[in-house]
C-alpha cells in the first residue's frame, strides 16, 4: 500500500511539472542572461528561444536548439534603434553596407533621411539600399526639404497653390512607399524657407498614413525665432495635423541660450498635458556636427545654392551684410576655437583643427577665414555648443529617445563626430555608469520601446513573444564607446552578439559576412 501511494505521489508531481518540449527545436537558445525588455522594467533571468526571425519563447525553455548562447553575466536587450541617422548613402556602397560601426553599438534598426534631407524616390532608395544587402534594418522617412527643392528649386517664398498640391503628392506617394513618416530641417535651406502652414499641410498627408513629424527644429538657439519658438512650432504641428511630434537632437546650442532646456521641457509638459503627442530624440554629446555655412551664413545669402553664395561673397556690397551676420552666429557658437573641422575636401590638412587654429596659422582673422574656405567648398563641422545641466534635463525626461544623427564613412576618412562609432555605448557608459544621470533600464527603453511605440514600428523594440529577434548581448563592464573627436575612427566594444531578423549579424564579438537586414515597410506594420 505504501509503494502504491508513492508511486501515486510521484506520478501526481510529474503531471504537474512543466516537462521539456521535446518536439520543439528552435534556431536559438539565449540562456542564463539579464533580460532587460525595453520597456523599463528591471532586469530578470530568463531563457530566449529564437525560431526563424521571431521570438517563440521567453522563460525557462529546455527544447534543443540548434545555437546556444550562454550569456551568462551579460545583459539581453532588444537591438537598437537610431531614429536619426544619416547612414544611408554608406548602407549603399558594398564596403559599408555591413554596417559594422552600428552594429558594434548594439544598434539594429535605423531611420534614414532625417533633418527634411535625402532621397525623394524613396522606391528607389530601397533598390539601392538592398542591392548589396544590408547589415541592419532600415526605416525610411519622407524628407520635406528634398522635396521643396524638386518642386520649387532654392525659391525662398511661399508655393503656389500648384506646387503645394505637387508637394503633397510627393509625401503621399513617400507614405505609400511605405515610409514612417515625414522629417524636416527648417533650420537648413531650402527647408527654412517653408512657413509654419507649409509644414503644417504636408503633415497632414502624412498623418493620414499613420506618419510622425520629426523635425531639425528652425533654430536651436537664437539666429532667427528663438528655440522656444522653434519647439513651439513642432508642438503647433503635432497639434494641427493631429500625429506625433519630434524635437530631434534635441538640445540648447550656445551661451544665448544655455539654461532654457528647463523652459523647454516645461512647455513640451503642457503640450502634453493638453493631449499633444510631443517627443525628442537627443545623442550624448556636448558637441553638435553640421556645416561651416549652415551654422553661420544667413539663410537669405544661400538662395539660389552654392554658386549663389560664392558670388555673393565676393560681392563687396554684399559681403559685409553677410559678414556681419556671420559674426554673429560666430558668437552664438561660442566663438572660433569652439569649431573644428571634420572634413573639407579642398584641403584635408585642417581636418581636425580648429577654425582659430587655422586662423592663427594663417595670420588671419577666424571670420575672414571661414569666408575663404566656404568660397572654395562645404567645410563640415564640429561645434562644441552645449551645457552639461541641458544635456542631462533633456536626457531625463520620459519622452526623450536616444538617436546618433552619425553617418557611416569610411575607416579613417575626415575627422568626424565620434557620435559615428560610439552613441550608445556612450549613453550607458558615461551617463548610466558615470554620471547616473538615467538607469540603465530607463536608457534601454529611450533605445528600443520608446521609438518603437513613438514611430509605429510593430514587432520590434521589445523583448516578448512574437516579437522580431532583433536582439544585443553585451558585457556591461566592458560596454565602452572609444571614439573620440580627435581619434574619431574606433570601434566600440562590449558588445558580444547582435541578431537581426534572427540570424547572427555578431557573433563572439565578429561581424557575419552576412547581410540580415531589410528595408522596413510602415504600411506592413
Amino acid at each position: 500500500m505504501y509503494k502504491v501511494l508513492i508511486g501515486l505521489i510521484t506520478l501526481v508531481f510529474t503531471a504537474c511539472t512543466p516537462q521539456p518540449d521535446a518536439s520543439v527545436e528552435y534556431d536559438k537558445l539565449i540562456i542564463n542572461g539579464k533580460v532587460l525588455d525595453g520597456t523599463g522594467n528591471p532586469w530578470y533571468y530568463a531563457d530566449i528561444a529564437v525560431r526563424d526571425d521571431e521570438i517563440v519563447k521567453i522563460g525557462v525553455v529546455k527544447a534543443a536548439a540548434r545555437d546556444t548562447i550562454d550569456a551568462s553575466g551579460f545583459y539581453v536587450t532588444p537591438g537598437f534603434i537610431d531614429v536619426h541617422s544619416h547612414a544611408a548613402s554608406g548602407l549603399t556602397k558594398p564596403e559599408l553596407s555591413d554596417a559594422k560601426p552600428l552594429l558594434l553599438q548594439g544598434i539594429t534598426t535605423v531611420f534614414v533621411n532625417p533633418d527634411g534631407g535625402g532621397a525623394v524616390d524613396l522606391k528607389e532608395q530601397r533598390q539601392g539600399l538592398l542591392e548589396d544587402g544590408l547589415g541592419v534594418n532600415v526605416a525610411q522617412m519622407v524628407p520635406q526639404g528634398s522635396i521643396r527643392k524638386e518642386v520649387m528649386g532654392m525659391e525662398d517664398r511661399a508655393p503656389s497653390s500648384e506646387e503645394l498640391e505637387k508637394m503633397k503628392q510627393l509625401v503621399r506617394e513617400g507614405m505609400q512607399s511605405g515610409a514612417f513618416g515625414l522629417s524636416s530641417g527648417p533650420f537648413y535651406a531650402p527647408g527654412s524657407y517653408a512657413k509654419t502652414n507649409e509644414l503644417i499641410e504636408l503633415s497632414r498627408v502624412a498623418a493620414q498614413l499613420g506618419g510622425a513629424y520629426v523635425s531639425h527644429i528652425r533654430d536651436e538657439s537664437n539666429y532667427t525665432i528663438g528655440l522656444e519658438a522653434a519647439v513651439d512650432e513642432v508642438i503647433q504641428v503635432a497639434r494641427e495635423a493631429a500625429l506625433p511630434g519630434i524635437v530631434t537632437h534635441i538640445k540648447a546650442l550656445g551661451p544665448p541660450v544655455w539654461d532654457l532646456s528647463e523652459t523647454i521641457v516645461a512647455n513640451i509638459e503642457k503640450a502634453r498635458a493638453e493631449g499633444v503627442e510631443v517627443f525628442a530624440d537627443q545623442y550624448p554629446y556636448m558637441a553638435s556636427a553640421t556645416g561651416l555655412i549652415s551654422a553661420l551664413v544667413p539663410r537669405w545669402a544661400e538662395e539660389g545654392g552654392h554658386e549663389e553664395l560664392v558670388k555673393r561673397l565676393k560681392d563687396p556690397e554684399k559681403l559685409p551684410k553677410i559678414r556681419t551676420a556671420m559674426e554673429k552666429n560666430l558668437a552664438r557658437r561660442g566663438g572660433p576655437d569652439r569649431i573644428q573641422f571634420r572634413y573639407y575636401s579642398p584641403d584635408s590638412t585642417i581636418e581636425g583643427k580648429t577654425l582659430k587654429e587655422i586662423a592663427d596659422a594663417r595670420d588671419v582673422p577666424p571670420l575672414d577665414m571661414a569666408v575663404e574656405l566656404i568660397k572654395k567648398g562645404r567645410p563640415g563641422i564640429v561645434s562644441f555648443n552645449m551645457k552639461e545641466e541641458d544635456v542631462h534635463r533633456f536626457m531625463r525626461q520620459p519622452w526623450t529617445m536616444t538617436s546618433s544623427d552619425g553617418g557611416l564613412v569610411e575607416m579613417g576618412q575626415g575627422v568626424p563626430h565620434p557620435r559615428n562609432y560610439g552613441t550608445f555605448p556612450r549613453k550607458i557608459r558615461k551617463y548610466v555608469l558615470e554620471k547616473e544621470v538615467i538607469d540603465l533600464a530607463s536608457a534601454i527603453r529611450s533605445m528600443t520601446t520608446l521609438p518603437a511605440q513613438v514611430f509605429d514600428i510593430s514587432g520590434r523594440g521589445q523583448i516578448r513573444e512574437g516579437a522580431k529577434a532583433d536582439l544585443a548581448i553585451f558585457d556591461l563592464d566592458q560596454l565602452l564607446d572609444k571614439a573620440t573627436f580627435q581619434q574619431p575612427h574606433r570601434f566600440s566594444k562590449g558588445m558580444e552578439y547582435v541578431l537581426v531578423n534572427g540570424q547572427y549579424a555578431l557573433e563572439e564579438g565578429q561581424i557575419s559576412d552576412r547581410r540580415w537586414g531589410r528595408v522596413l515597410n510602415h504600411s506592413d506594420q
